[in-house]
């Protein structure tokens, strides 16, 4: 089989190819999204086993809020939630919390609302401000504060107790950027061992799966809560950041004393969460012995332990959306964190996954649209598959035992897109081939039969079966003595030219051209496929034959080229069909009395002055068409009569207004019942129409003697 591969063919997967590329370099949105969506499957499906690790939440929950009243609470009861745990032990005590407002249950801020004179004005003046004793419990312990950091505040600066260190390039161009922050009061500040930023900078559809461990403020570095609960835990004051060497590595990796997490180049690390666990988590009423009694917590679940407090309570609305799906404290990503820098257990996204992606991308790509384009479906969707799963397979295999994310999805997604294209184009390619095999074959065969084999190769085997079926014959009158006179170049180019339109009207009709016999034609209905309205597509053929032959042989007489009329012949009936001959050479046609019988009505035209007969078999299956009756006619060689129908068709039955056609219905009535009065009946149609040929016939018959519409041919 000839095979046609240009150049255009191979360009099509090569731009399917070089837009995924594209769209990898440029990441827009809905690609990030689908990468993001693939990265939280991973954890849904394997979420990241709880380790104790030396992280513990005071949650003031819903219970606690109960138990203790609404928020805000006294800064006093937060002073009593401070002493206790440094007294448990608390390797560092880490408010998730903002204290950016002074409290006003203080005595001082009660008495701008309370109107008190006297002296209980003046001893309610003389008590502490809650305040200044929170900040006094304070002072001296491992105590965080958090501050808040805001992209359209004003420009505004950190004075915190830590220092930066930044080996390599300048990390500040990296970091995910702020110009303003709301920090807690300066009298806590002052007492405060840290202080972090407590903004997370989640994905666009609001899910917290990367932590920043280090933000930039007005150009200067600012350490987030994380990282002050890690520095103030182990006592540090110095952080060490590491950017690559390349330009635009970014940042790389974060320390603080002995303690190291590989970053985001934005300073950020992917959190690899763990479902809710009780260990992590206490309660916050349960910090108060005389509330709590027996179920207060212990130092063991305290002591050396980093202490976050924050809340999941849904109407202090700190809550996130979570890659496990729902919503999660703010806290719990704080926590989780944290766990897994102390566990080194934290998921890593390296620069260099990119490059492998996008080699993935590339190589996979180009195979699988080169096998595509040169080898067979099957094959070509196998590869496929299975280079669709390897990717699959790999990006899963390097999330559980490497702990690294890798993105298989646009590869997948391209090396599909690939292998569809590259298949399409090969189709294409294959349908151009079977088209101009099929226009060679169809000039020998019949497009629809072409059609059918190509559709169904089975059918090219010996065999027939039974199916009712509609035939038309046609025959060129005097074709033989024109022969005689023109050129026969000449009259073979008429003939031609009249074939051809012939062919090309029964096609048009979905009809199969059976045979081809000098200037006759036979076509065939409801064969290779069945046609429920056969009889009416043959009947509706013949006219339009008729009018085009009516039409061409005018034309060539007005030309002076004396070409006949053509003669038809429509009749349904039960056939075999199918392919008969043998091993050498068959032929697909029809075998069966209806077959015959159109060639007879075809033929029985010049014995009854007509140019087309249909039968009554195929005329009952009809509508919208008129016609007159002919006769019950015994074709030569049968035994049984047949109703023959000649159609009234325009504009050559213009001349048989619907007054004479009425009267010949009549007349016709009492011939076909024996009536004596047909003779005057036909007698007066032929003073009004003389050159009727039926008129003319039915006479003929009566004045000799015939009584009725019956009519035995003695000829073909």
């Amino acid at each position: 089989m000839r095979r046609d591969w240009s150049g255009w063919r191979f360009l099509a997967p090569l731009a399917v190819l070089g837009l995924g590329v594209a769209l990898f370099l440029i990441e827009p949105l809905p690609l990030s999204a689908l990468r993001l969506a693939g990265f939280d499957l991973y954890q849904r499906v394997q979420p990241r086993d709880y380790e104790p690790a030396p992280v513990r939440v005071v949650d003031i929950d819903e219970a606690s809020l109960a138990r203790l009243g609404q928020w805000p609470w006294p800064r006093t009861r937060i002073a009593e939630m401070v002493e206790r745990l440094d007294e448990l032990g608390a390797a560092a005590v880490v408010f998730d919390v903002m204290f950016a407002e002074a409290d006003r249950t203080s005595p001082r801020a009660v008495l701008e609302v309370w109107d008190v004179a006297g002296e209980m004005r003046d001893a309610l003046a003389a008590l502490p401000d809650h305040d200044q004793s929170l900040a006094e419990r304070m002072r001296d312990r491992p105590v965080v504060l958090g501050f808040a950091l805001e992209r359209l505040g004003e420009d505004g600066a950190l004075d915190g107790p830590w220092r930066y260190v930044v080996r390599g390039q300048p990390v500040t161009p990296y970091l995910h950027a702020f110009s303003g922050a709301v920090e807690s009061l300066p009298v806590l500040r002052q007492a405060a061992a840290g202080q972090g930023a407590l903004s997370f900078v989640p994905d666009h559809d609001g899910v917290v799966r990367r932590v920043p461990l280090v933000l930039g403020l007005n150009g200067q570095p600012v350490p987030t809560l994380v990282s002050e609960a890690l520095r103030v835990a182990l006592g540090e004051r110095v952080y060490l950041l590491r950017t690559g060497e390349e330009p635009g590595a970014g940042l790389q990796e974060f320390r603080v004393g002995p303690v190291a997490a590989a970053t985001t180049r934005h300073g950020e690390i992917w959190v690899h969460y763990t479902r809710p666990h009780p260990e992590r988590t206490i309660p916050a009423w349960q910090l108060f012995p005389d509330l709590a009694g027996p179920d207060s917590v212990s130092a063991d679940a305290v002591a050396g332990n980093i202490v976050l407090i924050g809340s999941s309570a849904q109407g202090l609305m700190d809550l996130r959306f979570s890659p496990l799906g729902g919503v999660m404290p703010g806290v719990e990503a704080h926590a989780q964190a944290l766990e897994q820098i102390l566990l080194e257990r934290t998921l890593d996204r390296p620069h260099w996954t990119a490059v492998v992606e996008l080699a993935a991308l590339v190589v996979a790509g180009f195979v699988v649209g080169v096998v595509a384009l040169l080898t067979g479906a099957l094959g070509s969707a196998l590869l496929t598959l299975v280079v669709v799963v390897g990717l699959i397979g790999a990006g899963w295999w390097a999330f559980t035992s490497a702990s690294l994310l890798l993105d298989p999805t646009l590869p997948a997604l391209v090396v599909l897109s690939v292998f569809i294209v590259a298949s399409l184009v090969r189709h294409l390619a294959s349908e151009h081939q079977q088209r101009y095999l099929k226009g060679a074959f169809a000039r020998y065969v019949s497009p629809n039969l072409v059609e059918h084999l190509v559709e169904h190769p089975g059918a090219l085997a010996l065999g027939g079966e039974r199916r009712v079926c509609s035939f038309i014959f046609t025959d060129l009158a005097g074709f033989t003595s024109l022969m005689e006179k023109m050129d026969p170049a000449e009259a073979v180019a008429l003939l031609n030219a009249y074939l051809d339109r012939m062919i090309g009207i029964a096609f048009e009709h979905q009809g199969t051209l059976d045979r081809i016999v000098g200037d006759a034609v036979a076509i065939l209905f409801s064969a290779p496929l069945a046609q429920p309205d056969h009889a009416q597509r043959a009947l509706t053929c013949a006219l339009a034959m008729k009018r085009f032959a009516d039409a061409y042989t005018a034309d060539l007489q007005a030309r002076g080229i004396a070409f006949g009329k053509t003669r038809i012949g429509v009749h349904s009936g039960e056939v075999i069909i199918g392919n008969f001959g043998g091993s050498t050479i068959f032929d697909y046609r029809a075998l069966g009395d209806a077959v015959n019988t159109a060639a007879r009505l075809e033929s029985v035209n010049k014995h009854l002055g007509t140019w087309i007969c249909v039968s009554d078999v195929t005329l009952a299956s009809c509508s919208g068409i008129a016609t007159r009756p002919v006769g019950r006619l015994v074709l030569k060689g049968k035994t049984e009569p047949l109703l023959v129908h000649e159609p009234i068709d325009e504009p050559a039955g213009a001349r048989l207004d619907p007054d004479f056609l009425e009267r010949y219905r009549r007349a016709f009535a009492l011939l076909a019942t024996g009536d004596p009065d047909a003779v005057a009946a036909f007698e007066s149609l032929e003073r009004d129409h003389p050159d009727d040929p039926l008129v003319a016939l039915h006479l003929r018959r009566l004045r000799a003697g015939e009584r009725t519409d019956l009519i035995v041919m003695a000829e073909k």
